[in-house]
């Protein structure tokens, strides 16, 4: 069973932290949601990012997702991999030490990583983009430029593996998104 850490904060995508919250479950991850600040049980708030042809997404109100893990007692050498979902969490998350510090050692011991839509700010705020390629919502590309990354601009339904990271512009790229952080986890699904 592989460990993965999934860190969320308020409005955070919708569905960004829903599906694979739920997919991975499904492929027999134990997944622990978790929010700087806030303790198993208690919600973050999500938003929905639609795409309904203005200049940027729509922002609608989502659902409130339970966190079943507590932040404080987060140790990231105990998990195999990590994810980090869009909305406009990452903005804030970003700004918290410790997030960063863990990011880190996912990246430090070349552990699995997928990050979507605006996660890769964490990614890009924790300093370990430089040298690699990626994509991200296409907003969040000068950013990964800035961080010394090759942004990799593809089309919202798809994902961009380097190593063991995983990126992907938006949830529309949620099956092939998960296809390859299924890979680079070691997990396939088998049919009778």
């Amino acid at each position: 069973m592989r460990k993965i850490l999934m860190l969320v904060g308020d409005f955070v995508e919708d569905y960004e932290v829903m599906v694979p919250f739920q997919a991975l479950q499904m492929l027999g991850c134990e997944v622990h949601a978790v929010c700087p600040g806030k303790r198993a049980g208690q919600k973050v708030r999500t938003a929905v990012h639609d795409f309904e042809g203005d200049q940027t997404y729509s922002e609608k109100p989502g659902h409130n997702f339970t966190l079943n893990y507590s932040f404080d007692e987060v140790n990231p050498a105990n998990y195999d991999a990590l994810v980090i979902p869009g909305g406009r969490a990452p903005e804030y998350i970003r700004r918290d030490a410790k997030v960063l510090e863990m990011v880190r050692h996912f990246f430090d011991a070349n552990k699995p990583v997928a990050s979507i839509c605006h996660g890769l700010q964490v990614l890009t705020a924790a300093g370990v983009m430089k040298g690699r390629t990626a994509t991200a919502y296409p907003a969040v590309g000068p950013e990964l430029t800035l961080a010394g990354a090759h942004y990799e601009e593809v089309p919202a339904d798809k994902a961009v593996l380097d190593g063991k990271l995983v990126t992907a512009p938006a949830w529309p790229a949620h099956p092939d998104w998960l296809a390859k952080f299924m890979q680079v986890l070691g997990l396939r699904v088998v049919s009778d």
